[in-house]
């Protein structure tokens, strides 16, 4: 996903509007494939375990990560399997991201250890990130006899699908569930959705998510692009992306540490505060060297890792609190329903970003006036500012303040 709208645009010569449009049609399609499959998991438990799940969808999720990335060419029938091709994997995604994060609620019921938990698997994804980051052009290049066009991702996509289906099944395999609670009676899907809206936890948690989601997607699907237009230098632009990376991989033990210390949702308001700070910056002074703007998203990725440690450590929390609220425990619609309006908050600023481009008069590949330079710098700068301002508006809603999930559980219990 660091790569594919840019490999769009850049590689198979798509327009702006036509590949973002694909984007947001399949993030949206993402959504509801997690939807229902969250729906699912809450009736229909794997047989052996959530584990099993992984080792089964690790084959057809590599595949299609190799079909998503097959330069299939941009005529009618070409775009046709381009876009089947970007919905299958999502769909093959779906099948296996709403049972890997139910993982999470069922590895233990304490906070401090679901957040331990949410932690460690941003650690290592972050890990990932900067594999994939600094390695995905050098290894395409490579493997592909140095080609840097199309093939080259193509190779790298088949190398990173190899080496996650592994991993995949790994984890499938030594996934062990530690905290079982009762299953009742499954829930209608129409009982699953109504408990989710009476979820107060639930609804602004995600509605706070998605502003968050849509700042953060907007800042980081540009960084190609500045780095190529504004810069004029494209490597700068891939190890800014694996130097984000690595921030991440230090700044997560940091946020876990500061977690404990201030309770979750008070760490999100200390990390919008830090994003919106450096916004403001950036909308402030016009950075046109590479190593200053390389230093402004490291920066900023540090605080975002924030934002994105406390969504994950409090989501599983709202189960109970929605449990206590209306009875009704719906751990796979919880996870099924984020990951819906994760996926709808991605494709809206997908098309917002590559609106604001287009009507900015981006053209792929040919060097940009000094007007749409300015125009595309402003939709970087404003629309994350004012998504992350409307964050923390809808994250004073919330009740998960520090020792609420405490105070539910024992409330539970009696």
């Amino acid at each position: 996903m660091l790569f594919l709208l840019f490999y769009y645009t850049d590689a198979l010569g798509l327009a702006m509007t036509t590949a973002a449009a694909i984007y947001t049609a399949a993030s949206i399609w993402d959504g509801i494939a997690n939807f229902v499959a969250g729906a699912v998991t809450d009736r229909r438990r794997p047989e052996h375990g959530y584990g099993r799940v992984l080792i089964l969808g690790s084959v057809p999720l590599g595949l299609a990560c190799i079909l998503t990335y097959a330069p299939l060419g941009t005529g009618l029938g070409g775009l046709t399997l381009v876009v089947i091709g970007h919905l299958l994997f999502r769909t093959a995604y779906a099948a296996i991201n709403v049972p890997y994060l139910a993982m999470g609620a069922r590895i233990s019921v304490d906070s401090r250890d679901r957040a331990f938990v949410a932690g460690a698997r941003m650690l290592f994804g972050t890990l990932a990130w900067v594999v994939v980051a600094r390695g995905t052009v050098p290894i395409g290049m490579w493997i592909g006899g140095g080609a840097v066009a199309a093939r080259g991702y193509l190779w790298a996509a088949v190398l990173f699908a190899v080496l996650g289906t592994a991993i995949l099944m790994l984890v499938g395999a030594t996934y062990r569930e530690e905290a079982m609670p009762a299953a009742p009676a499954p829930p209608s899907v129409r009982a699953s959705v109504a408990s989710l809206i009476a979820n107060r936890a639930f609804v602004t948690l995600n509605l706070a998510m998605m502003a968050m989601i849509v700042a953060v997607t907007v800042l980081n699907k540009s960084v190609l692009y500045y780095f190529k237009y504004f810069l004029d230098s494209d490597d700068a632009g891939q190890s800014a992306l694996a130097w984000m990376g690595v921030v991440s991989a230090v700044a997560v033990p940091i946020w876990m540490l500061l977690q404990r210390l201030m309770g979750t949702r008070a760490l999100w308001f200390v990390a919008a505060a830090l994003c919106i700070a450096g916004l403001a910056l950036f909308a402030a002074v016009h950075i046109d060297r590479p190593l200053a703007m390389q230093l402004f998203l490291v920066g900023m990725q540090a605080a975002i890792v924030g934002l994105h440690f406390a969504f994950w450590a409090m989501l599983p929390n709202t189960i109970e609190y929605g449990e206590q609220a209306t009875g009704l425990r719906v751990e796979g619609a919880v996870f099924g329903a984020a990951a819906l309006l994760q996926r709808v908050a991605i494709g809206l600023a997908t098309a917002i970003l590559g609106f604001g481009f287009d009507s900015a008069g981006y053209m792929a590949n040919v060097p940009q006036s000094d007007a749409t330079l300015a125009a595309m710098r402003w939709t970087i700068a404003l629309v994350p500012l004012a998504a992350l301002t409307i964050s923390c508006g809808l994250m004073l809603l919330n009740p998960l303040g520090k020792g609420a999930h405490a105070r539910i559980l024992k409330g539970l219990e009696r």
